[in-house]
């Protein structure tokens, strides 16, 4: 790989610089506190590691599983949340609780997600285009973060019909928002077909004043740097390139930084990564058996590329303890070295979908009434 040059400035939100200017992107059930451990372990603890998306009103409500998502392990530092609300009160609540118990130290707020139990209440990436919600959440979570920065994370729009990220972006602006992540899909392409860097570009030559962040087909560090090249963003969020691959981040601060290390890791390498990962989880969660359940979701990232017998994927894909995974991982062909053309797409890709939306909502930008207290129940992030 050829050695590319540093980046020239590096990444300020708020009182925080992130450098290189690389951040994980908050993927629910995916960055939770040993996800992130794994990604900054390769990383050298460089880069900005978000958690995985919290509902602002189970939050306030202090619900138990919201509670232990939101635990950040002492080595991490800042302490990045990222938050899903449609009311601007409750989103309010929820940001000066997190001030008040000293819980993080950066809020990140999701207006991108594209799921469809999401988008019909009116949430996630359906909300901006509500021009006067977006900027009442705005207000209310800057106001009550004092000196926490808040930054937010987007898509272009609903659809190519109704495009509101420049419109989104100048809002935060005005609002005092730090920075800004636009992830270059609308709702309805949802991660189907290619993301619109040239929308990227859009936004940073339309908000010069804060940063703005890259989102969108970044499978390796090449990708990285000439999302930056090409759109002049000031950092990236890295998404699903990283399912299966947390070693990404070294690759990315090797990038950045100039010397351009890139691991090839065999799969006796991913092994010990998947077994580190499962261990990981099952110390969250306090009980090995569903930390392995839970590490299942994860395997086939792991060994895409890899030559590995549907059989032996079958099994691993209902193993239930760290000794069963171990003696299943032991039996692959070890030795192989990593798999050309294993960087591609992982996670979901499906696209032109259906938006789901409240009735009427796509009549009048302006117009807020149809968004309910019920759009935060039973949530999950994209």
């Amino acid at each position: 790989m050829t050695t590319l040059a540093p980046a020239s400035a590096p990444l300020r939100i708020g009182p925080h610089t992130v450098q290189p200017p690389v951040v994980l992107a908050p993927m629910a059930g995916i960055t939770n506190a040993p996800f992130r451990t794994l990604c900054r372990e390769f990383s050298g603890g460089k880069g900005l590691f978000v958690s995985e998306m919290i509902t602002t009103r189970a939050l306030v409500e202090r619900n138990e599983k919201t509670m232990q998502l939101i635990h950040f392990d002492a080595s991490e530092t800042p302490r990045s949340i990222q938050l899903y609300g449609v009311d601007p009160v409750t989103v309010g609540k929820a940001v000066r609780m997190i001030v008040e118990e000293d819980l993080a130290d950066h809020i990140d707020l999701n207006f991108g997600c594209p799921v469809p139990k999401v988008t019909r209440k009116g949430g996630g990436s359906a909300l901006p285009y509500k021009r006067p919600l977006l900027r009442a959440i705005l207000r209310e979570a800057v106001a009550a973060a004092g000196d926490l920065p808040v930054t937010i994370k987007m898509r272009k729009g609903i659809d190519d019909d109704h495009l509101t990220y420049l419109d989104a972006g100048r809002i935060a602006v005005e609002e005092g928002v730090k920075a800004v992540a636009l992830h270059g899909r609308t709702t309805a392409q949802h991660y189907g077909g290619t993301a619109d860097w040239d929308a990227i570009a859009r936004l940073k030559e339309h908000v010069p004043e804060i940063p703005v962040l890259g989102n969108g087909d970044i499978w390796n560090a090449d990708d990285a740097r000439r999302m930056m090249r090409e759109t002049g963003c000031d950092g990236v969020v890295v998404g699903r390139g990283c399912l299966g691959r947390p070693w990404l981040f070294g690759d990315l601060v090797g990038a950045f930084e100039g010397t351009g290390a890139r691991q090839a890791p065999s799969l006796r390498e991913v092994a010990a990564v998947m077994l580190r990962h499962a261990t990981l989880l099952g110390e969250w969660i306090g009980d090995e058996s569903r930390g392995v359940i839970d590490f299942r979701k994860h395997v086939a990232w792991y060994l895409k590329g890899f030559a590995v017998g549907s059989e032996m994927r079958r099994k691993l894909a209902v193993t239930s303890s760290l000794d069963e995974l171990g003696t299943q991982l032991a039996g692959l062909d070890l030795d192989q070295p990593w798999p050309d053309g294993a960087d591609g797409p992982r996670g979901r890709t499906s696209g032109n979908n259906r938006v789901a939306l409240p009735d009427g909502w796509l009549k009048d930008p302006y117009d807020c009434a149809g968004v309910g207290a019920d759009a935060e129940l039973d949530t999950s992030g994209g």
